[in-house]
C-alpha cells in the first residue's frame, strides 16, 4: 500500500461520494463483461471450428461467473451505503466514456471479446503493485486526480490506482470516520432494508451494523477481484489472465481463429449528448435494442426499489428481488446473446449490433409512493412484453419468445401483490 496515493475521507459525505463511485465502477465492470461474454458465438462456423467451441463456452462461462460476482459487489456497496445512511446508488455514467470524477487510468468502454477486451479487464482488476498497461486506445486521458485539502466542504473524485486501492482507502476512511463519530453514530442505517443471502442466495451478502462487517465486505471485494496479497489464481484477475494466455495460444495455433461476433457499441440515437460509437440503421436491430435498454432501465428501477426505504414488507421486497433476477436470466441474456448476431445495417455491413447498456436519463430511479411504483411497475412490463410480441427478426425467434414470456410473467407476479386500491 505504500505506492498508493493518499485518498482523504473526512466526513460522512465524501465516504459516500467514494462509496457511490465504486457502486459506479462495479455497474460498469458488469456490463463490459456482459457486453463482451455476450459477444462470443455460440455455434460453429466461419473463424469457429466445432472442436474450438467448448473452449469459447467455457471462457463465457468464466465471464459470467465474473459478472454475477460483480453483481454481489454491487449489493455489497449498496448495504454499505445503506449502512451509513445512504440511499442506494445505481445509475452510472452514460458509456463509452471517460468520467470526469475519474482517475485518468480508470476508463469504462464497450468492446467484443478478444485480445483487447481481455487486456483491459486484466489492467482493471490487477493486484496493487503488479505493472501494466491498459488496451491499445485505453490509455490514461489527463492528469492525476488530487487528495482533498482541509479546506474543501464539497465532494469530488480523487486518483487511485486500482479499484482495490479505492476500497481499502474507504475502508482506512470508515476506521477513521468511527474513531471520531463512534461506531454507533456513523452505522445509523438499518439492518433491515439491507440485502442478504436469503434473497439473492450469495452467502457472503450480510447486513452491514459495524466496522467489523463492513470490514469483511471489503475484504471480499477485494480478494474477488484482485486477490489475496500474492495469491490472485483464483480472482478476477487471474481467471481473466488464464483466459487471455488460452485465447492467445489458441490464435497462434489457428490464425483464423475468430470466436466472437464483430459487435460494436451501437444503438439507434444518443443520449444527453453521448454518441454512441456507431448509429443502428437497421429498424428491426434498432427495436430490439431499445428494448433491451427499456428491461435494463426498469430492472434498475427495481433494484433501486428493493434498496431504497419504500415502505415495502420483506415479503414484498422478496418479490422485487426475485422478479428482477428472473428479468435478467429471462429477458436480459436473450436479448443481450440475440444483439450479438443483429445486423447494424447497410452503413456498417460489417458489424453486429451489441447490448449498449444505453439508460435514458440519469436521474433518481427511485419511484413514488409504493402502491403507484408497482403499478407502473407492472403496466411498464405489460407495454413492453406487447411491444416484444410485435418484434419481427430474420433470426432469435427463440429468444424473443423467451423475453415476452419473461416480461409477462414478472407483470402477473407483481400484479399478484397489488393490492386494491
Amino acid at each position: 500500500m505504500g505506492g498508493e496515493s493518499v485518498i482523504v475521507v473526512g466526513d460522512r459525505k465524501e465516504l459516500t461520494y467514494l462509496l457511490s463511485q465504486a457502486a459506479e465502477l462495479e455497474h460498469g465492470l458488469m456490463c463490459e463483461y456482459l457486453f463482451a461474454a455476450f459477444s462470443l458465438k455460440s455455434a460453429a462456423g466461419p473463424g469457429l471450428r466445432a472442436d474450438q467451441l467448448a473452449a469459447v463456452e467455457r471462457w463465457r462461462g468464466v465471464i459470467f461467473g465474473i459478472a454475477g460476482e460483480e453483481m454481489l459487489h454491487w449489493a455489497m456497496v449498496q448495504n454499505l451505503l445503506a449502512a451509513v445512511g445512504s440511499a442506494p446508488y445505481v445509475s452510472r455514467p452514460h458509456m463509452p466514456h471517460q468520467a470526469r470524477g475519474y482517475p485518468p487510468g480508470v476508463q469504462v468502454r464497450l468492446l467484443p471479446f478478444g485480445e483487447a477486451a481481455l487486456e483491459h479487464f486484466v489492467y482493471l482488476e490487477r493486484p496493487e503493485g503488479v505493472q501494466g498497461a491498459d488496451a491499445e486506445g485505453l490509455g490514461p486521458a489527463g492528469l492525476p486526480l488530487r487528495p482533498m485539502g482541509p479546506g474543501e466542504i464539497i465532494p469530488r473524485g480523487q486518483d487511485f490506482a486500482t479499484v482495490g486501492h479505492l476500497y481499502r482507502s474507504i475502508e482506512r476512511g470508515l476506521a477513521d470516520l468511527a474513531g471520531r463519530l463512534g461506531e454507533d453514530r456513523l452505522f445509523i442505517g438499518p439492518a433491515f432494508q439491507q440485502a442478504d443471502e436469503t434473497v439473492f442466495g450469495w452467502p457472503d451478502l450480510r447486513p452491514i451494523t459495524g466496522l467489523a462487517g463492513a470490514g469483511r465486505a471489503i475484504e471480499r471485494i477485494v480478494e474477488q477481484g484482485e486477490g489475496a496479497r500474492g495469491d490472485w489464481a483464483d480472482a478476477h484477475y487471474g481467471r481473466f489472465l488464464a483466459v487471455l494466455d488460452e485465447y492467445r495460444a489458441m490464435r497462434e495455433e489457428d490464425p483464423a481463429f475468430e470466436p466472437a461476433h464483430p459487435v460494436v457499441a451501437a444503438a439507434a440515437r444518443a443520449v444527453e449528448g453521448i454518441e454512441p460509437d456507431v448509429y443502428i440503421s437497421d429498424p428491426a436491430t434498432g427495436a430490439c435494442s431499445d428494448l433491451f435498454n427499456a428491461v435494463y432501465e426498469l430492472l434498475l428501477q427495481m433494484i433501486a426499489r428493493y434498496f431504497a426505504f419504500g415502505h415495502e414488507t420483506p415479503g414484498q421486497r422478496r418479490v422485487l428481488a426475485h422478479t428482477a433476477v428472473d428479468l435478467m436470466f429471462g429477458a436480459i441474456k436473450p436479448l443481450g446473446l440475440l444483439l450479438a448476431r443483429l445486423p447494424v445495417g447497410p452503413d456498417h455491413p460489417a458489424v453486429t449490433a451489441g447490448a449498449s447498456f444505453q439508460l435514458p436519463y440519469r436521474a433518481s430511479f427511485l419511484l413514488p409512493h409504493r402502491r403507484s411504483a408497482w403499478l407502473r411497475f407492472a403496466e411498464r412490463l405489460d407495454e413492453l412484453a406487447d411491444f416484444t410480441a410485435g418484434l419481427r427478426l430474420s433470426v432469435g425467434a427463440d429468444k424473443v419468445a423467451a423475453a415476452a414470456s419473461a416480461l409477462r410473467r414478472a407483470a402477473a407476479n407483481l400484479t399478484a401483490h397489488i393490492e386494491t386500491a
